[in-house]
Protein backbone atom coordinates (compact mmCIF):
# COMPACT_ATOMS: atom_id res chain seq x y z
CA UNK A 1 0.00 0.00 0.00
CA UNK A 2 0.83 3.69 -0.06
CA UNK A 3 0.53 6.04 2.90
CA UNK A 4 1.02 9.77 3.30
CA UNK A 5 3.64 11.02 5.74
CA UNK A 6 4.36 14.58 6.80
CA UNK A 7 7.76 15.87 7.79
CA UNK A 8 7.30 16.98 11.39
CA UNK A 9 10.95 17.98 11.88
CA UNK A 10 13.81 18.27 9.42
CA UNK A 11 16.53 18.55 12.10
CA UNK A 12 18.04 15.33 10.78
CA UNK A 13 20.63 15.50 8.01
CA UNK A 14 18.60 12.76 6.29
CA UNK A 15 15.79 15.30 5.86
CA UNK A 16 17.87 18.37 5.02
CA UNK A 17 16.47 18.60 1.48
CA UNK A 18 12.84 18.86 2.63
CA UNK A 19 10.85 21.22 4.83
CA UNK A 20 8.71 20.76 7.89
CA UNK A 21 5.13 20.26 6.73
CA UNK A 22 6.07 18.64 3.41
CA UNK A 23 3.89 15.60 2.67
CA UNK A 24 5.16 12.54 0.82
CA UNK A 25 3.59 9.35 -0.43
CA UNK A 26 5.47 6.35 0.94
CA UNK A 27 5.09 2.67 0.04
CA UNK A 28 4.51 0.32 2.95
CA UNK A 29 4.56 -3.43 3.24
CA UNK A 30 3.78 -3.87 6.90
CA UNK A 31 0.91 -3.85 9.29
CA UNK A 32 2.75 -5.14 12.30
CA UNK A 33 5.01 -3.21 14.59
CA UNK A 34 4.19 0.30 15.69
CA UNK A 35 5.66 3.15 17.64
CA UNK A 36 4.45 3.15 21.24
CA UNK A 37 5.53 5.45 24.08
CA UNK A 38 4.05 7.04 27.17
CA UNK A 39 2.80 10.63 26.97
CA UNK A 40 5.87 12.09 28.69
CA UNK A 41 8.22 10.42 26.21
CA UNK A 42 6.09 11.50 23.25
CA UNK A 43 6.14 15.11 24.46
CA UNK A 44 9.89 14.99 25.01
CA UNK A 45 10.49 13.57 21.52
CA UNK A 46 8.22 16.21 19.97
CA UNK A 47 9.89 19.07 21.88
CA UNK A 48 13.35 17.92 20.85
CA UNK A 49 12.35 17.56 17.18
CA UNK A 50 13.00 13.81 17.18
CA UNK A 51 9.59 12.96 15.73
CA UNK A 52 10.70 13.28 12.15
CA UNK A 53 7.70 12.00 10.18
CA UNK A 54 4.07 11.20 10.95
CA UNK A 55 1.29 9.36 9.18
CA UNK A 56 -1.26 11.92 8.03
CA UNK A 57 -4.79 11.99 6.67
CA UNK A 58 -5.97 13.69 3.48
CA UNK A 59 -5.86 17.08 5.24
CA UNK A 60 -2.22 16.53 6.25
CA UNK A 61 -3.02 16.06 9.95
CA UNK A 62 -1.39 13.33 12.06
CA UNK A 63 -3.91 10.60 12.73
CA UNK A 64 -4.61 7.36 14.52
CA UNK A 65 -7.15 6.38 11.83
CA UNK A 66 -5.97 3.02 10.47
CA UNK A 67 -6.86 4.04 6.91
CA UNK A 68 -3.86 6.38 7.09
CA UNK A 69 -1.86 5.03 10.05
CA UNK A 70 -1.98 1.30 9.27
CA UNK A 71 -0.23 0.07 12.39
CA UNK A 72 -1.69 2.44 14.99
CA UNK A 73 1.55 4.21 15.90
CA UNK A 74 1.02 6.68 18.73
CA UNK A 75 0.75 10.32 17.54
CA UNK A 76 0.97 8.91 14.02
CA UNK A 77 4.75 8.53 14.42
CA UNK A 78 6.22 7.02 11.25
CA UNK A 79 9.86 8.00 11.83
CA UNK A 80 12.07 9.17 14.68
CA UNK A 81 15.66 10.29 14.98
CA UNK A 82 18.42 10.08 17.54
CA UNK A 83 18.92 13.28 19.58
CA UNK A 84 21.61 14.48 17.14
CA UNK A 85 19.51 13.50 14.10
CA UNK A 86 22.18 11.30 12.50
CA UNK A 87 20.24 8.08 13.09
CA UNK A 88 16.84 8.01 11.40
CA UNK A 89 14.48 5.08 11.81
CA UNK A 90 11.26 4.93 9.83
CA UNK A 91 8.63 2.36 9.01
CA UNK A 92 7.71 3.17 5.41
CA UNK A 93 9.90 2.29 2.44
CA UNK A 94 10.99 5.67 1.11
CA UNK A 95 13.75 3.87 -0.81
CA UNK A 96 11.16 2.37 -3.14
CA UNK A 97 11.21 5.20 -5.65
CA UNK A 98 12.16 5.22 -9.29
CA UNK A 99 11.17 6.22 -12.77
CA UNK A 100 7.90 4.67 -13.87
CA UNK A 101 6.74 3.49 -10.46
CA UNK A 102 3.31 4.43 -9.07
CA UNK A 103 2.13 6.01 -12.33
CA UNK A 104 -1.49 5.51 -11.35
CA UNK A 105 -1.09 6.66 -7.74
CA UNK A 106 -0.44 10.41 -7.52
CA UNK A 107 1.87 11.86 -4.92
CA UNK A 108 5.38 13.08 -4.21
CA UNK A 109 7.46 9.97 -3.52
CA UNK A 110 11.03 11.24 -3.35
CA UNK A 111 12.03 12.41 0.13
CA UNK A 112 15.65 12.85 -1.06
CA UNK A 113 16.82 10.82 1.93
CA UNK A 114 19.85 9.30 0.31
CA UNK A 115 21.05 12.44 -1.43
CA UNK A 116 20.69 14.30 1.86
CA UNK A 117 22.55 11.62 3.79
CA UNK A 118 25.38 11.38 1.28
CA UNK A 119 25.73 15.16 1.23
CA UNK A 120 25.96 15.33 5.03
CA UNK A 121 28.27 12.38 5.56
CA UNK A 122 30.72 13.40 2.79
CA UNK A 123 31.69 16.45 4.79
Amino acid sequence: GIVRVRVASNKSPWLSAVHGGDVFSVPISHSEGRFVADNETLLQLARSGQIATQYVDEAGQPTMDTRYNPNGSFLGVEGITSPDGRVFGKMGHAERTGRGLYQNVPGNYDMHLFESGVSYFQI
